[in-house]
């Protein structure tokens, strides 16, 4: 049984490092909240070496996270959340405010200025498998 174990462990590291050198991150960061807020949003450029799409996040700071989209509809800006978001194969994408982002709901405590944030992207490949990308986010008061 312990040769299963290390076996399993060695193999779901493996594709984190798989993920983490197909997904390249630059600049995450979070925005700070204030007490009685209960959502923020994470931010970030995203650039991958092949054709993969976002198609879950998480953090454990919050209850649910999703990818969202901002765009105008009608003249009134819309957020939305999205069932996956590609990231083509050499072309950063950036998630920015006012565009896609990630969106952190039911916030456990108040995110400070300064503090690190968690945050696990999963990818999934034309192939479908699936491999999580983690972040260490930068809380800014932006």
């Amino acid at each position: 049984m312990p040769r299963f174990l290390i076996a399993a462990a060695l193999l779901v590291n493996a594709f984190a490092a798989q993920a983490q050198g197909l997904v390249t991150v630059d600049d995450p960061w979070v925005r700070a909240t204030v007490a009685p807020q209960k959502a923020t949003g994470a931010f970030m450029q995203l650039t991958a070496s092949k054709a993969v799409k976002v198609v879950a996040a998480s953090s454990p700071v919050a209850a649910m996270v999703e990818i969202h989209e901002m765009k105008m509809e009608d003249g009134v800006m819309k957020m939305r959340a999205v069932d996956a978001l590609a990231l083509p194969a050499g072309q950063p994408v950036a998630l920015k405010p006012g565009s896609y982002h990630v969106m952190l709901m039911g916030l456990q405590r108040p995110i400070q200025a300064g503090e690190t944030v968690p945050l696990t992207l999963t990818v999934e490949g034309e192939d479908k498998q699936r491999s999580s990308v983690e972040i260490k986010a930068q809380a800014r008061a932006k």
